[in-house]
């Protein structure tokens, strides 16, 4: 399960409307939050932080820990880590304190440098059961490949009514972000996909030409249409093929639960899963990609199938 977080520490960044595109570049944020980068490796901002093991995935890729503040990047909260090298966690188990170091640079993060520590060196209340990823969503409704897109109703960036007719004679692809989201592996990855389908779409003269882009905010009472809009700005996002919507949080909700997108607002932050679709032309949706691993590349070619 992918999750990503909202960094307190950099609230100051993040709320304002003219700075809401800082949060696509992470140099600069981290920056602005005062994180220090080592000497000689300007692109890497690094966080000392310790924590309990939650969970450990028998893939050896990821580890999720319950963590304590890390100063000037986040709160205390539970998320999944990427691990590099996975020799630093074949001797841990479930329940494990930990010290660790968290890299960020502009596109990616991960952990490195864990160890084991005793209990009573980490400050953290008793841990609360971890909220399964699909405890909102009837398994009933849940979107498959194959199935018809739902209609929505949501406004982009201009305050202009989208639904599933803006899309009409257009295949599209649809994925869910919020502005304020300063992970790069998360949301600002799939804008920075986003931007490179468009230009692969810009400079297409066959059937791909046809595809549009929708980016949804699952965090309508901030990314209101003009914080949309700068975001969309600085994205470089052409009106023309690539919209930003927003919309009643009951319609944003009904989206989420219908793609299994985990959304749980959490002391100030957000945690959230991360679902990427292809609809075709008459509505049909082609395929999902979960997480945050599939490429620009994956799209351009199942967009050329089409």
């Amino acid at each position: 399960m992918e999750i990503a977080k909202v960094c307190r520490g950099c609230s100051n960044l993040v709320i304002s409307a003219p700075k809401i595109a800082l949060v696509l570049s992470a140099a600069v944020l981290f920056i602005g939050c005062g994180k220090k980068a080592e000497q000689g490796e300007s692109s890497t901002y690094r966080y000392e932080a310790r924590g309990l093991i939650r969970r450990l995935p028998p893939d050896h890729k990821t580890i999720e820990v319950q963590h304590e503040d890390i100063p000037g990047f986040m709160p205390s909260m539970m998320m999944p880590f990427e691990v590099r090298d996975e020799k630093e966690i074949t001797s841990l188990k479930l329940g494990d304190a930990i010290s660790f170091r968290l890299n960020v640079t502009q596109r990616d993060s991960w952990i490195d440098r864990i160890r084991k520590i005793a209990p009573n060196q980490v400050n953290l209340p008793i841990p609360a059961p971890m909220p399964s990823p699909l405890a909102d969503t009837d398994a009933g409704s849940r979107l498959h490949e194959g199935d018809t897109m739902p209609d929505f109703r949501l406004i982009d960036e201009e305050g202009k009514p989208v639904n599933l007719e803006t899309f009409r004679y257009h295949p599209f692809v649809v994925t869910f972000i919020f502005t304020r989201c300063p992970l790069p592996n998360f949301c600002p990855r799939m804008s920075q996909n986003f931007a490179e389908l468009q230009k692969a779409i810009q400079a297409s003269p066959d059937a791909l030409a046809a595809a549009r882009l929708l980016s949804v905010s699952f965090d309508p009472e901030f990314d209101r249409p003009e914080i949309l809009k700068q975001y969309a700005q600085h994205a470089g996002a052409s009106p023309a093929l690539w919209t930003f919507a927003t919309g009643d949080p009951d319609e944003i909700h009904k989206l989420t639960k219908a793609f299994s997108i985990f959304i749980q607002p959490e002391g100030g932050t957000i945690s959230h899963g991360l679902a990427t679709a292809l609809i075709d032309r008459d509505g049909k949706i082609i395929k999902i990609w979960r997480g945050n691993g599939w490429s620009p590349t994956e799209i351009i070619t199942e967009l050329k199938r089409l």
